[in-house]
């Protein structure tokens, strides 16, 4: 029995982890690389493994860094099952699709006029569309929370509810092998309890390896409650001013909670019910649709408000843009509206081109919800930036710049450690998903045998 570590080791992005038993080859996870561009040749890189022998994926959510290379494993030879519950492959459909968009249009962008492009790779999308929709023809069995699913005699996998996105999951891995039990837990990305729209995450009772995150494994968010307050102190600060409010957003989750917490701000009267908002992302507003599908994932609150009929995520001033045209026209408004658009570390989608009418006008804000990845723009303008270059342009940041992290959809510190406290007969712990720095901080409040994988190690379980 063997695993190895093919994305996210002692980094964020790209989670890919490879475990071989019973001679069959299960991958948990097939995520992008994100950042900067010097990770394009990380992404187009060998996977460290043959693709064509790989029997099963099974996908923990549907985060681009952990679904975005699963065409590129069909396009160099997959052709084994892909595993999910049901809301991450409706999720993971959406997520991709505008991933294969965004890498056209980059690609195109990067070309100069002449035909020829600046780098080979940078301007060479990693798979076509055709390659995207050849991997949906993976997706197979759906996977119910806490209901054990045979991937080959001997081998079964049981998804537990993260909460960290809709339909997010950790996953239990059990094999039988030469008549001793093994067990793998894989974490996936875990989430915060006590949040108003999924439900708390749930895991097994034992496990005798741990696979974790560890991302914000160094440090406690600011409360939820205090994060809501702070959210309106800077938008109705920002309105007095007379400028807009930019909110940088993941389509899955951050956006439908910024939009609950604005709901709930104009229904109390604490944000004007005038407010002109704006959630100028077409995969942001079909993730928000997809949210009303799947009641086995969303927590009582957000069951209890549509069951009294009332739209959660309704504002009475929303404009919700899927057309290009409409998201143009937004960059003629000066002042008094919120535009929520992705992506959220501004790697990509239409918020950079609002950064770019807004950043400088010092009576503007941008308010950042979420993690920003080192080498991405929004990282760059939260550790203050004097200037950020969008579309090969250099842009001075005047704007206020806000970051609330207590709206992140990973735990913090604390509910990490209260995670792995809960599962019984750890022998070791595999950490991934965290910069290294933030690794060996959570290490040495973890304690036992804890492991720092490197790109593609192996190891014998």
């Amino acid at each position: 029995m063997k695993l190895s570590f093919h994305g996210a080791t002692r980094m964020v992005t790209g989670s890919c982890h490879l475990l071989e038993a019973n001679g069959r080859r299960v991958l948990i996870d097939c995520g992008l690389f994100q950042g900067g561009r010097e990770l394009n040749e990380d992404n187009a890189s060998e996977f460290g493994f043959d693709p064509s022998q790989v029997d099963f994926v099974c996908l923990t959510h549907a985060h681009l860094d952990h679904c975005g290379r699963l065409p590129l494993l069909a396009k160099r030879g997959f052709r084994g099952e892909v595993i999910a519950t049901a809301a991450t492959f409706e999720l993971a459909r959406l997520v991709l699709l505008d991933s294969t968009h965004l890498q056209m249009e980059e690609a195109r962008h990067r070309r100069r006029p002449s035909g020829r492009s600046r780098s080979s790779l940078a301007a060479t999308p990693l798979y076509s569309m055709l390659d995207t929709l050849d991997s949906f023809g993976r997706f197979g069995r759906v996977a119910r929370y806490a209901t054990p699913l045979e991937l080959a005699p001997g081998i079964r996998a049981t998804f537990f509810d993260a909460g960290h996105i809709l339909g997010s999951a950790s996953i239990l891995i059990e094999v039988n092998e030469a008549g001793r039990r093994h067990s793998v837990l894989f974490s996936g990305d875990i989430g915060n309890s006590g949040r108003p729209l999924l439900r708390p995450p749930s895991m097994p009772r034992t496990a005798d390896v741990v696979v974790m995150e560890a991302t914000y494994g160094n440090r406690d968010h600011r409360s939820y409650e205090a994060s809501v307050e702070e959210l309106h102190d800077a938008i109705a600060t920002t309105l007095a001013r007379g400028g807009n409010v930019l909110i940088p957003t993941f389509a899955l989750e951050r956006t439908q909670e910024i939009l609950f917490c604005l709901h709930q701000a104009i229904a109390n009267g604490r944000l004007p019910r005038s407010l002109s908002v704006f959630l100028d992302s077409p995969m942001a507003i079909s993730a928000t649709e997809i949210f009303a599908r799947h009641p086995e994932a969303r927590s009582t609150t957000l069951d209890s408000e549509l069951s009294g009929r009332r739209d959660p995520f309704d504002i009475p001033g929303l404009q919700m843009t899927r057309e290009t045209s409409e998201s143009r026209a937004i960059n003629r408004i000066t002042g008094g509206a919120v535009i929520m658009a992705g992506a959220g570390m501004c790697t990509g989608g239409r918020i950079r081109h609002h950064l770019v009418h807004n950043l400088t006008n010092p009576n503007a804000s941008v308010i950042f919800v979420g993690f920003a990845a080192q080498g991405t723009p929004a990282r760059r303008i939260i550790d203050g930036a004097k200037s950020v270059t969008l579309f090969g342009e250099d842009i001075a940041v005047r704007a206020h710049i806000h970051t609330i992290n207590g709206f992140s959809a990973h735990a913090d510190q604390r509910e990490l450690l209260t995670w792995h406290g809960r599962v019984d007969g750890v022998r070791e712990t595999y950490l991934v998903h965290a910069e290294e720095t933030v690794m060996q901080a959570f290490a040495a409040r973890l304690g036992g045998r804890v492991l720092m994988p490197r790109l593609h190690e192996p190891f014998d379980l």
